[in-house]
């Protein structure tokens, strides 16, 4: 079955090492909680808000290994009063368990965005 992973966090400035270390983190969390490797990844789509601009969001996830996996960047919308610097991600992936098994990832103070699923 094919299953979509969400996630998101906050970083902490507009720089670059900033940048892909939440990044790194944040997938490295969504592999974890949800006992994933690589090949169970379809592809990732990655988005930032306007005030990210330092790197792509992206090459995080291509220092981890996302070597084969099909990724892609875009620019949230620039909503007044919106949380600032987040990264969000949602990961369409291959498996065999429940929607409800799913783990979505809410990291820093992205965790405001989904109180309802963060964990």
């Amino acid at each position: 079955m094919v299953r979509a992973i969400r996630g998101a966090t906050q970083i902490d400035s507009n720089d670059r090492e900033a940048i892909l270390l939440g990044v790194a983190e944040l997938v490295t969390e969504v592999m974890e909680r949800n006992r994933l490797t690589t090949d169970d990844v379809i592809s990732v789509f990655f988005t930032s808000t306007p005030d990210l601009t330092a790197e792509f969001p992206a090459l995080a996830a291509r220092k981890l290994g996302f070597n084969d996996v099909p990724l892609i960047c875009a620019s949230e919308i620039d909503v007044p009063g919106a949380l600032p610097r987040v990264v969000r991600l949602m990961a369409h992936v291959e498996l065999d368990r429940p929607r409800e098994d799913i783990q979505h990832v809410y990291l820093r103070g992205a965790v405001a965005l989904r109180v309802d699923i963060a964990q």
